[in-house]
């Protein structure tokens, strides 16, 4: 997808970009998109040394575009990645966080990283979402993957998956549809949004046989919830969820957990998908892929990721300034 319509207007104040790592292809994808989009609204924050090597190395023109530096601390070699970067790699989010909440940036996309060279230093860092949940003091935040025919958010992140059952608690599940709905109304301007949510076992628990999550947890909250104006369906066997026939009416499939809901949008439109925080003060938006270590400086990568996630990104400050007009 690499001729992607921009359809969205530019925004003021402008977008921080951070590049992620710099031995992956944050640096590849943001030159290619640069050469047919406009980024007059977009402030990139990473190594400005790094960024050239990468477009000489490209052979690509340096897209014209406002940048603040935040430097690395060794050279950066495609695909060798360096636990010494780290400290400019995450100097670029707390750039990008603090400008987003001051004002200075009307919102963040973020290239991608590496939680494991990020865990080599001796960092507690599990992801984006929960990082910039800390960062903007928010104990609850919300994943949300958007491509063009689905969205896809989730009760639980980057958790084992023998830790999942526990971490779903009728507190937890109510809070995270709370936000959905609520963002779902004020970032993405769905006037009434119906929420699908999943069932954690197979067959949603198959009336108990199979778990009894559903009837204990999801269910009560769904009930809960409806009488007080959601409109909710479930719970849903994820085996079914996903069809064109449930998926009908539906803006947002709510799933259990990470490998649930994702694998499916995943199918469907990978590197056409944005990763969004929700339940946050400020918009992030996010590439819906790794670093590709590999595709670093080879001029193979495909950008229609980070288009959409600048797209969404752009339409979510429009919609945020009309609810509050």
């Amino acid at each position: 997808m690499s001729q992607i319509e921009q359809s969205t207007p530019l925004v003021k104040p402008p977008i921080a970009l951070t590049l992620g790592d710099p031995a992956g292809i944050g640096a590849d994808i943001f030159l290619q998109y640069g050469q047919t989009h406009s980024v007059a609204d977009l402030i990139v924050i990473g190594d400005r040394q790094a960024l050239a090597e990468r477009a000489h190395r490209l052979n690509l023109p340096m897209p014209i575009v406002k940048m603040s530096h935040c430097p690395v601390n060794e050279p950066s070699i495609c695909g060798q990645a360096s636990p010494a970067n780290v400290d400019g790699v995450m100097a670029m989010l707390d750039t990008a966080v603090d400008g987003c909440l001051n004002g200075e940036f009307s919102a963040m996309v973020t290239g991608p990283l590496s939680k494991s060279v990020i865990a080599d230093t001796g960092r507690s860092f599990s992801g984006h979402t929960e990082y910039l949940a800390e960062r903007c003091a928010i104990d609850q935040p919300v994943m949300l993957l958007a491509s063009s025919s689905l969205r896809v958010g989730l009760v639980t992140t980057h958790l084992p998956l023998s830790e999942v059952s526990a971490a779903i608690t009728k507190e937890k599940l109510e809070r995270v549809i709370r936000i959905l709905d609520n963002d779902l109304r004020c970032k993405f301007g769905i006037q009434t949004p119906t929420i699908a949510v999943c069932g954690l076992n197979p067959h949603a628990g198959e009336g108990g046989h199979l778990g009894s999550e559903e009837i204990e947890v999801i269910t009560p909250v769904i009930n809960m919830l409806q009488a007080r104006g959601l409109k909710l369906n479930g719970p849903v066997p994820a085996d079914t969820a996903f069809t064109a026939s449930a998926l009908q009416g539906v803006d947002v499939v709510l799933a259990m957990y990470h490998d649930q809901g994702l694998p499916v949008l995943k199918a469907q439109g990978f590197g056409d998908a944005a990763n969004i925080t929700l339940g946050l003060p400020i918009i992030r938006t996010s590439v819906d892929h790794g670093t590709a270590f590999d595709l670093a400086g080879s001029g193979k990568t495909d950008f229609g990721g980070l288009a959409t996630a600048i797209e969404v990104a752009r339409q979510m400050v429009v919609n945020r300034a009309a609810v509050q007009q």
